[in-house]
């Protein structure tokens, strides 16, 4: 058993889940596994700090027993009552009944949902305190982020941070710390688990970023629900967070294609040809084949992003609407997009690749491209116009 003591009293007793290959059901893929971090604080009285996923809930609960009796625990918070976070609760209050459970008003209400039953909670909001003898941990609401219920735990003493759901990846290791890791592994799985669940919240982010530095509480260690703890410059990961909730980006542009004879397919690789002409980095996505979370995550990075396809039964290639459906739920911020694809005899399809872009907060920058059956060669030269025209706009924004 790896050593579990972040700081003295402070424990790790979360589960690795090293096989996994997709989260939230199949919506959410991960490429490295993920965990379920749990902390247990032991001073004159003990605290938990969220748990696991029910199906892990025995491996959890002989964690926390070999570090103290479960009948022994005080304290049972709740920073978030996702089913991933909080699926141990009913194990544990069956072990310990007399155990207080602390959360934010709206996780009080959404535990009871989850989990119905004779309990009472302690209701914590910003500022509040909860005194474990030497050690305390004070509460700072973070609603909506990404859950009505989300709630932020701090302990002063040892200054650090337990933000559940923020700040985290999907990634399981051997080591509990980030910097003992794969940087490159770890900073991409950072910036996948924000643009495919953070996202949507950007705004909401900066303003609750900001009311936390304004509190002055010192950081030392991020504890986050999933993944690795930040120890080594642990502000990185927040700076982090406000530059991708900012919409802050590279002057590059992502390509989603798909095509059924490939004429898209040729006009997406011509549209490519004039993005290179004019110096702008670009990712090309065949839909049918890639990774939709991937792609969202290129997404953010990118200031651009270029869809193509085929009109196919008076509407779109049935590919292309996942990646579409996310642009629209996460709604980027500060992307400027265009549309292209081939049609046969009613060519709907790129309208209706632009009405979802503009539906996902995407700004139209340019008329979109349409041919007719398949691209000849004053096509495909008018293709490479069509990607310099943007890359040009790209590089202006």
């Amino acid at each position: 058993m790896i050593m579990t003591q972040l700081r003295p009293g402070v424990h790790w007793v979360g589960v690795r889940e090293w096989a996994k290959k997709f989260f939230h059901g199949h919506e959410l893929s991960i490429a490295h596994g993920t965990s379920y971090n749990s902390y247990l604080i032991v001073d004159e009285k003990i605290a938990l700090i969220d748990s696991v996923k029910n199906e892990h809930a025995e491996e959890f609960l002989q964690n926390v027993s070999r570090i103290v009796p479960l009948s022994k625990i005080d304290y049972f918070i709740v920073n978030h009552g996702e089913p991933d976070h909080s699926g141990a609760f009913t194990r544990l209050l069956a072990a310990n009944p007399r155990a207080k459970v602390v959360a934010s008003k709206n996780g009080a209400q959404i535990l009871k949902r989850h989990y119905p039953g004779a309990y009472d909670v302690q209701v914590m909001k910003t500022g509040d305190q909860l005194s474990l003898g030497k050690k305390t941990l004070k509460f700072f609401d973070t609603q909506m982020l990404h859950w009505p219920d989300s709630i932020f735990a701090y302990c002063p003493e040892e200054k650090i941070l337990f933000p559940n759901d923020a700040f985290g990846q999907h990634y399981a290791s051997s080591s509990l710390y980030a910097d003992e890791c794969d940087q490159c592994e770890v900073w991409q799985e950072a910036i996948k688990y924000f643009a495919n669940i953070l996202t949507p919240y950007s705004a909401r982010i900066i303003v609750k970023v900001g009311e936390f530095v304004g509190l002055g509480w010192p950081v030392e260690m991020i504890c986050p629900s999933h993944g690795l703890i930040w120890r080594k410059d642990p502000l990185t990961i927040v700076n982090k967070y406000v530059e991708w909730a900012s919409g802050k980006a590279q002057a590059a542009v992502v390509v989603i294609y798909d095509t059924i004879w490939h004429g898209t397919e040729k006009m997406a690789r011509s549209i490519c040809r004039g993005l290179e002409t004019e110096g702008v980095p670009f990712r090309l996505f065949n839909a049918g084949t890639s990774d939709f979370n991937d792609v969202m995550t290129e997404i953010l990075k990118a200031r651009g992003v270029l869809v193509g396809g085929p009109t196919l039964n008076n509407n779109l290639m049935p590919t292309l609407v996942p990646y579409l459906e996310s642009i629209r739920g996460l709604r980027f911020v500060n992307k400027i997009g265009a549309a292209f694809g081939t049609y046969g005899w009613s060519g709907e399809g790129v309208g209706r690749i632009e009405e979802f872009l503009v539906s996902g907060g995407v700004k139209i920058v340019q008329v979109g491209y349409r041919v007719s059956y398949a691209p000849g060669e004053e096509d495909l030269k008018q293709c490479e116009v069509f990607g310099q025209q943007f890359a040009r706009q790209v590089k202006e924004s």
